[in-house]
Parts: C-alpha cells; sequence; structure tokens
C-alpha cells in the first residue's frame, strides 16, 4: 500500500459511523509518590499517599477511543453501575466525543474497573503494583440482556460497521451473553454486507458469519489446541477459525505481526519494527479498532492489517496508559517505516 493509498482510507475513516459493543471496564491509574510513605499507626505497614487519580475508558472504552482518535463517529453500547466509576466513565468516553446513548446504567451492576496504581520511587523509577479488579459476579440480568439487545438492533440501522468487545472471560457475566451473541449472528446473517468484527477472550470460536480478531493463544485455545509459536499451526489455527466463523479471520502474532486467513489460506503482514521500551496493554483494542474502521472505509483485508499494525506500533510506544492511535500518528509511523524498507 502507498502513501497515497493509506491517506484516502484514513480519510475515508473519519466519515465511518461505528457501533462499539461490549464490555466497557474505567481504567483508573492511581499515582502513588513513595517520597511522600506514611506507615500505618494501626498496622505499621506502609500507606501509599496517592498524588493524582486518572479515570480512562478501558476494555470496549478503548476500543471506543481508538475509534474516535481516527475520527470514526462512536456509539457506546453495553452496561455499567451507578456508581462514581460508571459516572467517571461516561465523563471520559463523552470527552473524547464518544456518544454514551446505548449505556444502560443499573443499581444491578458495578462498574467494572481495572485498579492500576503507579508508584514513582525516591530515584525517579516509576512501576506498576499488583492490579485490583473490581467486576460484577453474577450473571447479567435478564431485564439488562434484554435491553442490550433492543437498543442493538436500533442502533445498527444507524451505523457503518459494529465491533464486539467480549472482555468478561466468566460466561453470561458480561454485556456479550450467549443472548446477544444470538442477536449479533442474526443481524449478521440479516446483513451480510455489514462489517462486524469481534474480539473475545474466551469465546472467539462462538461467533459466526462476523470477522473476528484473536490473538495467537486465542486462536488455538478456540479450538482446543495445543499452545505453541509454530506460525504454520497458527495459520492452520487461523484458517479452521475462518471456516467457522464463514469471515476472515484476523490473527495476531504479536512482533511478527498478524495473519489474514480464509478458509483457503493465510497472507502474514508483518509488524512494523519499534525500538526502545515498549507496553503491549490495549494494542489489541488499538488494531481492532484501525481495522474494523479500515474494512468499512473500503480496505482489503490485508490493507486493514497493515493499517492496524501501524496503530498498534505507535499504541506500545504509550508507557503507563492505554494508548490511542490517530491518523496523523499512522501517517507518521507509515514514513518512518517505509524511510526504511
Amino acid at each position: 500500500m502507498n502513501r497515497t493509498r493509506l491517506q484516502a482510507l484514513l480519510e475515508d475513516i473519519s466519515r465511518q459511523r461505528l457501533l462499539v459493543i461490549g464490555d466497557y471496564f474505567l481504567d483508573l491509574y492511581l499515582e502513588i509518590d513513595r517520597r511522600l510513605a506514611e506507615t500505618s499507626l494501626e498496622t505499621g505497614l506502609e500507606a501509599h499517599q496517592v498524588v493524582a487519580r486518572r479515570p480512562s475508558p478501558g476494555a470496549a472504552g478503548n476500543v471506543a477511543a481508538n475509534a474516535r482518535a481516527l475520527g470514526a463517529r462512536v456509539v457506546a453500547l453495553g452496561a455499567i453501575g451507578e456508581d462514581g466509576n460508571g459516572d467517571d466513565l461516561l465523563r471520559a468516553l463523552q470527552a473524547l466525543g464518544v456518544d454514551t446513548r446505548g449505556l444502560l446504567r443499573s443499581g444491578e451492576l458495578v462498574t467494572p474497573t481495572y485498579c492500576k496504581p503507579l508508584v514513582t520511587e525516591p530515584d525517579g523509577r516509576v512501576h506498576e503494583l499488583s492490579r485490583l479488579d473490581i467486576k460484577n459476579r453474577h450473571t447479567l440480568p435478564d431485564h439488562v440482556e434484554a435491553e442490550i439487545i433492543m437498543r442493538l438492533r436500533e442502533l445498527a440501522a444507524q451505523v457503518d460497521g459494529i465491533i464486539v468487545n467480549d472482555q468478561v472471560p466468566e460466561p453470561e457475566q458480561g454485556a456479550i451473553t450467549s443472548g446477544v451473541r444470538a442477536a449479533l449472528s442474526a443481524l449478521a446473517a440479516a446483513q451480510p454486507e455489514m462489517v462486524i468484527t469481534v474480539d473475545s477472550r474466551q469465546r472467539i470460536g462462538l461467533f459466526k458469519q462476523m470477522t473476528c480478531k484473536p490473538n495467537e493463544h486465542e486462536a488455538l485455545a478456540a479450538l482446543g489446541w495445543a499452545d505453541t509459536d509454530d506460525l504454520g499451526c497458527v495459520a492452520s489455527a487461523g484458517q479452521a477459525l475462518a471456516r467457522r466463523a464463514e469471515r476472515t479471520v484476523f490473527c495476531t502474532v504479536g512482533a511478527r505481526g498478524c495473519l489474514v486467513c480464509s478458509a483457503e489460506g493465510c497472507e502474514r503482514v508483518p509488524a512494523v519494527p519499534v525500538t526502545g521500551e515498549i507496553d503491549i496493554v490495549g494494542a489489541g483494542d488499538t488494531t481492532l479498532a484501525a481495522i474494523t474502521a479500515a474494512l468499512c472505509a473500503g480496505a482489503s483485508p490485508a490493507e486493514a492489517a497493515l493499517i492496524g499494525n501501524l496503530g498498534a506500533s505507535v499504541t506500545i510506544r504509550c508507557l503507563g496508559t492505554t494508548g490511542t492511535a490517530s491518523a496523523a500518528q499512522i501517517m507518521a509511523a507509515y514514513d518512518a517505516w517505509n524511510a526504511t524498507v
């Protein structure tokens, strides 16, 4: 893909309307200054002193943030709690320009939250402590599931593409229940021209007639195959999933790039090399958003994979946060990469 083609696709992406349905999390960064540490009089343990808190959208929220960074118009669909973390999440999404009218709030739920303590040591070194997770621990209420399905049917008619983020590993406890998955399958069957892409940590093999974006481990696990880094085996898994889904499978393989798989074969689109310290958190969200938006803009699967790889090369250089990649940053990454090949 040459520069002119990439520029045209990125411009078309800014005209796309995307629905992001799935598990909306809050990423809550707690910045701790160790120089201010106190000792608890009651326990004798160190009392970490939080000097700043940074709420940002996580999981499906980070996918939505990445789609917005590319210039697409985004509608969010999911379910969160009527709590302070939910307030923070809504404000963060709205500040990015995400349409949150599809987000259902319920007192029966908590807003899933990843609390990420970041410690600054006296020597200036920054590192992350163990994460603290807040999640729903029960089956999604039936009436919440029914409302999500109703809103899905309404909002699908207003967008060019749909991104599905199935983050919660426990079955039936996140927004993408078996009922919601069935509704998505029915929508995909009724509108085969609609771009619907899926990222699922545990259930990628259950999505039919939808484009899937697993990583290599998820693809192998979906088929019950042993985990391996053998690229030929991973490619075979991607083809098998493509036959099952009846759609293209984009299987990410880390620093080796992305396998674009159909029932007939696989093409590897190489990763964009990056030097220096990296943080891979959120890179899959960037790739998913970029691939979906590119397909909606008319990119071929290989072109979409390259745009996804370019976006990921930007995101992994964002340290200490779940980053995004803008169209301008993707163009800059392309220019830097193209100068070396």
